[in-house]
């Protein structure tokens, strides 16, 4: 009795098409949280304990997190970019806001900070003795 060279493809085909149905399901439920954060300005909201919603607009930690950790690490000593850890004792508030506008050496500018965001990053930035 020969075997069906076909029925490993077709197996294979199975799985991918139920891949594909399992992936679109998970998408689905994901469209509310999309819609969710589209319609509060792009902004990521934190719910505290009271049921409350934030904005990283105003906590300099979350913007960092948001914008500047991808390169300077999250704890701002383990990225790929100079380390932060002792950035005030370096930089006023001002030159610091100048340098993320601005950019210095390899950092490009970040002028998706701004605003609120950028005041709170740099105020946060600036007390790291």
């Amino acid at each position: 009795m020969k075997k069906n060279p076909v029925i490993p493809y077709a197996i294979i085909a199975v799985i991918g098409i139920l891949a594909v149905i399992i992936i679109s399901v998970v998408g689905i439920d994901q469209r509310q949280a999309i819609q969710d954060a589209e319609e509060n300005g792009g902004e990521e909201t934190e719910q505290s304990e009271e049921g409350g919603g934030e904005t990283a607009g105003g906590d300099g930690d979350a913007v960092f997190q948001n914008n500047c950790a991808m390169c300077h690490g999250s704890d701002l000593a383990s990225g790929s970019a100079p380390a932060l850890t002792e950035i005030g004792s370096k930089y006023s508030q001002e030159e610091i806001a100048q340098i993320v506008q601005e950019g210095i050496g390899n950092m490009p500018a970040q002028s998706q900070v701004q605003g609120e965001d950028l005041e709170a990053l740099t105020q946060w930035l600036s007390e790291k003795q």
